[in-house]
């Protein structure tokens, strides 16, 4: 039975988040598993296929890429699909990259399955989102933007640690066997609780594109770039950040940042609902309120016991911005929203990207206690990009 965008609303307004979302949940849990896990096993992959850690490492470089290259192309290619047939098809697709990483001969092979897998990745959430706000009532749906997503901070807590013990006892071929079969129920999952529902003729792809270099919109991807720079430029350095100025062991890292996960999923969750209680507000509240925390962690890095509590207050806060931030974007591109949320993942890894460049460049000409106020700083200009933005809506609305 095929449901009208409305309809299905109308039909999920009684249930706050219907059974139906939890399949792309599984689904975004299973992508988050397959792109982080790999960071566990490289020692592995590196020994089994007789290649160096650095080359072993391009695994990840090359995912990050076609995530934020291939995924809008995707998206534009296939945007005439129905959303349903479109996500069954983004699963069939990453169960054979994964399928492929577990047969394959060679770094080569490797390589091009980590391709195909992160092909779906951008799009899989840019499509999902756009279905999970359709299968609630409006004022939910920033929320089910964010139970979606939930998958992706889970898989950090749950799913990489379970995968690379996996990888270690077993081999590492079987943990991407493993996640194999987690698409396999997503799949599953998708046929049976993922209603068809009924759209409105596509927009061409001219259009499409025409819609995604609106300025506004522009300015939002903007924002998420720097947004995920903030975050990144002391991330992808926290653990010699925690052993070499704090004073962790290295093995208490690991600990850390599974706290830092917990932070990530709690802060999901509750920006989803401060989104849709109020959406612009709540995301230069959560901006403004990530600057503090960062600025904070430049002082607190040097205390155990406080830095330990200001890693997970800056993990909700930083993941807090998501679910309202990916709502926010596909406002702006009504004739593609699918295109503007995956857009949004892309905008992202480029962030995750430049945080670790300039990371890596305050480090060599600073210092590494400079990196959370330098991330402070780039969060500050996404706030500022933001709070322009919001004052010349209100002045529109006014003036209207």
């Amino acid at each position: 039975m095929a449901l009208s965008q409305p309809n299905l609303r109308k039909q999920s307004a009684r249930k706050s988040f219907p059974l139906s979302l939890f399949s792309l949940t599984v689904g975004a849990f299973a992508i988050g598993m397959t792109e982080f896990v790999i960071m566990g096993l490289l020692p592995n992959v590196a020994e089994d296929l007789n290649v160096s850690i650095s080359a072993a490492g391009q695994l990840i470089t090359m995912y990050a890429l076609a995530v934020a290259v291939g995924a809008p192309i995707l998206t534009m290619l296939t945007h005439k699909i129905p959303q349903k047939k479109l996500l069954c098809l983004l699963m069939v697709l990453f169960i054979l990259g994964n399928v492929i990483s577990v047969f394959a001969p060679s770094y080569a092979v490797l390589m091009g399955a980590r391709m195909i897998t992160a092909l779906t990745h951008g799009t899989f959430f840019g499509v999902g989102a756009v279905i999970a706000s359709g299968l609630v009532s409006p004022d939910k749906r920033a929320g089910a933007v964010s139970i979606m997503m939930a998958g992706l901070t889970i898989a950090n807590i749950i799913g990489v640690p379970m995968g690379t013990f996996i990888g270690q006892q077993m081999g590492w071929r079987a943990t991407f066997g493993s996640i194999a079969i987690i698409g396999a129920v997503t799949l599953i999952g998708i046929l049976i609780f993922i209603p068809h529902i009924r759209q409105d003729k596509p927009a061409s792809i001219v259009q499409q594109i025409s819609d995604l270099f609106n300025r506004k919109l522009l300015l939002f991807l903007l924002i998420a770039v720097l947004g995920n720079a903030g975050l990144f430029a002391v991330f992808t350095y926290i653990t010699p950040l925690l052993v070499q100025v704090t004073g962790f062991a290295e093995h208490s890292v690991t600990w850390i940042l599974v706290l830092f996960g917990f932070g990530v999923t709690i802060g999901n969750i509750v920006g989803g609902k401060l989104a849709d209680w109020k959406l612009m507000p709540s995301i230069l509240g959560i901006y403004f309120t990530i600057c503090v925390i960062l600025t904070l962690f430049t002082f607190t890095v040097h205390s155990p016991i406080v830095s330990v509590a200001t890693i997970f207050l800056w993990g909700a806060a930083s993941f807090a911005v998501f679910p309202g931030l990916q709502v926010r974007i596909m406002s702006l591109a009504q004739s593609a929203p699918a295109l503007a949320s995956t857009t949004s993942h892309s905008a992202g890894n480029l962030g995750n990207a430049t945080g670790a460049f300039i990371g890596g460049s305050v480090i060599t000409h600073l210092s590494l206690t400079s990196l959370p106020w330098v991330g402070a700083v780039l969060v500050g200009l996404a706030l500022i990009l933001g709070i322009a933005c919001y004052i010349a809506e209100r002045k529109t609305a006014a003036a209207a």
